[in-house]
């Protein structure tokens, strides 16, 4: 007897991603043209195979102090992989895949270090 169809709504989904790594490069620093000021930066992690990959992150709104960010400097992510589409220069769509964070702090930073791992935890208690 076949199983009656589900719904997106009826499967439990997750979209969460968390980074702990070091800085690629200083952030880009730009402020979109409704006011608000967006942050981005690449954070350099273990890849699945011996190496390292370097993950795009979008911060809405940064905290001053990510301005400063040098490369090397250690950071700690929690947020949600977004795929974002825009125009480019000559009128094409391009498209770009990145973490959007919800949280950002520095890697040395024990309390910012608990929130990560709780906003996770919270995260994925809800697959039950």
């Amino acid at each position: 007897m076949p199983t009656p169809a589900t719904t997106d709504a009826e499967v439990p989904t997750a979209n969460l991603v968390v980074l702990r790594g070091v800085a690629s490069a200083p952030p880009e620093i730009r402020t979109l043209t409704s006011g608000r000021r967006i942050a981005t930066l690449s954070v350099r992690v273990h890849a699945l195979d011996p190496g390292f990959t370097s993950v795009p992150v979008a911060v809405r709104e940064p905290p001053g102090w990510v301005e400063d960010l040098d490369e090397g400097a250690p950071v700690v992510v929690v947020g949600a992989l977004r795929r974002r589409f825009f125009k480019t220069a000559s009128g094409a769509t391009g498209a770009r895949v990145e973490v959007e964070a919800k949280l950002i702090g520095r890697g040395g930073d024990r309390r910012r270090l608990e929130t990560a791992r709780r906003r996770a935890e919270e995260e994925l208690e809800g697959l039950d």
